[in-house]
């Protein structure tokens, strides 16, 4: 990958070593665009970044984990395994896996989020994780990926159980909602802040009840959410009535 002149280099470029670390070699050309970070892109001009490879990643990692959990909770109910997937493909989780491969060391960022602690950030190490999967597929195909994916999770599969027991808390109030008879439940979510310092901040809304029924801020909209529906169920569940329409 062409480095933008005057634009942080990582503390390691050594790929070898990521791909070492990783499991297996991905395309240079795709393993290059899957440490670009937006913040970099946008200062070296606008070059191509790894949210597209991120988007590809996700879609492909949740199929890998659903496949996985399904087969080894034979007797486990769909809404604890949706619990159980969230509690391995959330941010928090990946990026935990993304730390273990020290990939923060390797990801091209702006000046802002490299002088702001990105490198550690756990929206970023997430989202490039899944980045590296999409790579992954592109390079070798989704078998070879997947046995890439559960080798890199395995310490998060075995305990997905445990884990997942009260971690997905968007499920969790969608299911609330209809066993009261509430309506569906959505998010309004807005950002605010620099680039390397965004925070969102989500509303959760039900379309039986006015107004918010809870709010939470974090550093990616889907953490923001989930936030927001643990502060609505923590409601809730302080209330000693259901409540009206």
């Amino acid at each position: 990958m062409a480095k933008a002149k005057h634009l942080p280099i990582p503390p390691r470029t050594d790929t070898v070593a990521l791909c070492q670390a990783w499991g297996i070699d991905v395309a240079d050309d795709l393993l290059g665009l899957a440490l670009v970070h937006r913040s970099y892109a946008n200062e070296a001009g606008g070059i191509a970044n790894n949210e597209r490879l991120e988007f590809l990643g996700d879609s492909v990692l949740s199929v890998v984990v659903a496949d996985r959990l399904f087969h080894d909770h034979p007797q486990v109910a769909e809404s604890d395994l949706s619990r159980m997937r969230a509690a391995t493909v959330s941010q928090e989780p990946l990026a935990a896996a993304a730390r273990r491969l020290g990939l923060g060391d390797f990801i091209y960022l702006g000046r802002g989020e490299a002088n702001g602690g990105g490198r550690d950030k756990s929206s970023i190490l997430s989202d490039t994780f899944e980045a590296l999967i999409g790579a992954t597929y592109l390079t070798h195909g989704l078998e070879t990926t997947r046995n890439v994916i559960l080798a890199n999770l395995d310490f998060l599969l075995v305990d997905a159980a445990n884990r997942g027991e009260h971690q997905d808390f968007k499920t969790i109030l969608v299911e609330y909602a209809q066993a009261h008879g509430l309506g569906a439940v959505h998010y309004e979510v807005c950002g605010e802040g620099p680039d390397h310092q965004r925070t969102f901040t989500a509303v959760a809304l039900v379309e039986g009840l006015e107004g918010p029924v809870g709010t939470g801020t974090a550093t990616s909209k889907k953490h923001a959410e989930n936030a927001a529906a643990a502060n609505a169920m923590s409601s809730f569940e302080a209330s000693e009535d259901s409540p009206t329409l």
